[in-house]
Order: structure tokens, then sequence, then C-alpha cells
């Protein structure tokens, strides 16, 4: 049997209708307004997002724009190393959940993957917030 990562699932709900949420959520460029480790910045430079994280420059895929909900999303740390970060948007009578599974990275400590749990917790907080004020 393969090992697998431990994985925690962070949500919000969020009072705002789903379209408008996925809209606005889809958009890279928005990304910088919620994610506070790409809080510095994001640019597109010959095709390629590149984001200013407190690790340093790393490039970004982003899952094209569908009717879903899937918000997932790429870091990419270094050409050999690359981060999954599965988010969604999942409707929620006149509102939505947003739903982002968190894995422990190999070699991480308890104590990070759980400060980094926060971290996350807060960032989903934050796009709560923004977008029940759109």
């Amino acid at each position: 049997m393969p090992a697998l990562n431990r994985v925690r699932h962070l949500s919000q709900s969020i009072a705002c209708p789903w379209q408008l949420a996925y809209d606005y959520l889809c958009v890279p460029e928005h990304f910088c307004q919620w994610a506070s480790g790409l809080a510095s910045g994001m640019q597109r430079i010959d095709g390629q997002w590149l984001a200013t994280t407190p690790q340093g420059q790393v490039r970004l895929t982003f899952s094209p724009p569908n009717s879903y909900g899937v918000l997932d999303h790429w870091v990419h740390i270094t050409p050999q190393v690359s981060i999954y970060v599965p988010l969604r948007l999942v409707a929620n009578g006149e509102g939505c959940e947003l739903i982002l599974s968190l894995f422990r990275q190999p070699g991480m400590s308890e104590e990070r993957f759980a400060a980094d749990a926060q971290w996350v917790q807060r960032d989903l907080l934050t796009a709560r917030q923004l977008l029940e004020a759109l």
C-alpha cells in the first residue's frame, strides 16, 4: 500500500453567492488579496505566474476556469519540488464553502504543520471577509 501524507481539510462558510465568489477567486491576480503567502505580489512573465513569498520567488500554476468550483493550484518551489494545493468552492444554500486540503509535506514537523494550518485558516477567513464585502 502506498504511503499517504497526513491531510487537514480547512474551510470557511461564506455568505456570498457561489458564482460571484468563484468568478472572483478564479482570477490569479486576486490570490494576493487573501493568500498572505503571496501578499508581496504576483506577476505574469512570459506566460508564467511568479510570486514573491517568505521563502523567495516561486512559480505558480492554476487550474483553468471551470464550472465545478475547482481552484486548485501548484506552488513550484524549485524545478524538482512542487506543492499541490487542492482548493474547492462548493455552493451552500445562498452562499458557499471554501475548502482547502493541506497536506503535510515530507520532513515537515508536527509543529510546522499545525502552524501552516493556522496560517491557511487565517487566509480563508480573509477570503471570506473579502467576498462578503463584494
